[in-house]
């Protein structure tokens, strides 16, 4: 679903708050804490460690699941009415042995599990919850053993709207943990050691609208590796985000997932990611890729990218490798959000791989061959067939058909870097704003430095009011121009006005 890197090797926190100091990546991971949010909560819970209890006795007209009758979940929801409360016993319930079997629920439904209760299949079914009945509850359940296929989920298989999933673990199954719907609410779960997500937020027909993910520990997903096993898939992390319209990401723990942490890829718009620990993942942080309008503030950003990162250096690549990456994404205002430009604002971003790079790819617009995006076009045409010549070479296509990196306001973040800790000498101090050079097709209009000149100089990208801990370069217009902080001040570049950097302090 997706590349998310560059053409040319083409596969494709706050200014006020205090350090957070030089974190060892040895034993356990430390208690996460963030910077007070409006809530005034100061960290986020853990989830997998300290789940909250189920009810030990059935509610009041629940149906009793029995885990020592095989299949008794699907049986009693086959033949109970809509808008039933299921209770299941603790123990582990299993379904009947077929890959295919699974609890098909009715509108309306809840399902509720006692302490200890576990649905588990058995490394046999390839779905838990599936078909496309609404606005179902599961509350206090673990879910595990599941074999999903790849880009498939066991929790909400079918993507059905208004599910509401609460206080519940979904791990060590294959494919994505949990898939989601429309208006779903996903709130304080364990998301862990899933074979590809831990969520896939993804609906094959339609838009996801009024999505919430707050409060869950999403940890360790991508079990099965799947960038090694399909280089360039673009398909891998703790959650993907897939043509999601409207979504608060907020006060989650996103840890130690094999790839990227958080992922939105392809015609996103109108997200708030916030008051978020996201750490020590092998990949970036963030990745919002070809998507628009969102709202970046008061995360704690820490650890994340030194194993890709360090790979693709030690490989040669001078691209400038981020834990905030931001791929033909920006700011549009034509396009209905409670923003309309990209802020990325309060965060604390401390000794990660590199900081924030701003990122177009000159060839990858709608129709080009090089669009990884599978014949997607952009929230402006969406008709891809448009975008040809000879209208793409004038006005409105010429702008339209491309996704852009504009519009983006990088402002009273802390950008830490201790270069002994991340264990580095080179390439993992860069903040970024660049494109490559327009080659392909033989008839796009982008060909040459246009792009590069546009993300540079002419799309309303700017950094100002940051503070910078450590020795931090900066790039601009194309992997080739590395700048001081002199330099990435002064003219032509004027970026981070009012904001300090002081090379000796980041450790």
């Amino acid at each position: 679903m997706g590349i998310k890197w560059r053409n040319w090797a083409l596969p494709v926190a706050a200014l006020a708050l205090p350090a957070t100091g030089c974190v060892s990546t040895q034993g356990a991971p430390a208690e996460p804490t963030v910077a007070p949010s409006a809530s005034g909560a100061r960290s986020v819970a853990r989830v997998c460690a300290k789940p909250a209890a189920g009810p030990a006795k059935a509610p009041a007209g629940a149906v009793t699941v029995d885990p020592a009758v095989v299949g008794d979940l699907a049986a009693k929801t086959l033949s109970s009415p809509p808008n039933s409360t299921f209770w299941l016993r603790p123990g582990k319930h299993r379904l009947e042995p077929d890959r295919y079997s699974q609890v098909i629920p009715k509108k309306g439904n809840r399902y509720v599990g006692a302490p200890g209760a576990v649905l588990d299949g058995r490394k046999t079914n390839q779905y838990a919850f599936g078909g496309t009945a609404s606005d179902v509850t599961i509350r206090h359940l673990t879910v595990e053993g599941f074999v999903a296929p790849h880009n498939e989920g066991v929790v909400n298989h079918d993507s059905a709207d208004g599910w509401v999933i609460e206080h519940t673990k979904i791990q060590h199954n294959s494919g994505a943990g949990l898939m989601v719907g429309a208006r779903q609410r996903v709130r304080a779960n364990c998301l862990r050691g899933n074979g590809q997500y831990g969520m896939n937020a993804y609906k094959g027909t339609g838009r996801v609208s009024g999505l919430v993910v707050e409060g869950n520990e999403i940890v360790a997903n991508n079990t099965d590796d799947w960038e090694r096993r399909r280089p360039g898939c673009g398909c891998t992390g703790g959650v993907k985000f897939w043509a999601v319209d409207g979504a608060d990401v907020r006060g989650n723990w996103v840890h130690d997932n094999r790839g990227a942490g958080l992922w939105a890829d392809t015609n996103n718009n109108d997200f708030r990611i916030e008051d978020n620990v996201i750490e020590a993942n092998d990949g970036a942080a963030l990745i919002y890729e070809i998507s628009y309008n969102a709202v970046i503030r008061k995360n704690t950003i820490r650890r994340n990218n030194w194993v890709e990162g360090r790979r693709y250096a030690d490989g040669g690549d001078t691209f400038p490798f981020a834990t905030v990456y931001l791929s033909e994404a920006g700011g549009e205002p034509r396009i209905h959000a409670r923003t309309d430009k990209i802020e990325i604002y309060r965060n604390v971003l401390e000794n990660n791989w590199s900081g924030i790079t701003l990122w177009e790819n000159a060839d990858r617009f709608c129709n080009s061959p090089a669009n990884t995006s599978s014949g997607d076009c952009t929230l402006l045409v969406r008709d891809t067939d448009r975008c040809t010549r000879p209208a793409i070479a004038t006005a409105p296509l010429f702008a339209d058909c491309r996704w852009k990196t504009q519009r983006v306001d990088i402002h009273h973040n802390r950008f830490v870097l201790d270069t002994s800790v991340v264990g580095c000498t080179a390439k993992c101090d860069r903040m970024a704003v660049l494109a490559n050079y327009g080659t392909y097709p033989d008839w796009s209009p982008y060909q040459g430095e246009r792009v590069a000149e546009a993300i540079t100089h002419k799309q309303h990208n700017r950094w100002r009011d940051n503070v910078y801990l450590g020795p931090w370069k900066f790039v601009a217009h194309d992997p080739s121009r590395v700048l001081d902080f002199g330099q990435w001040q002064s003219a032509p570049y004027q970026q981070d006005a009012g904001s300090t950097l002081d090379p000796r302090a980041g450790g």
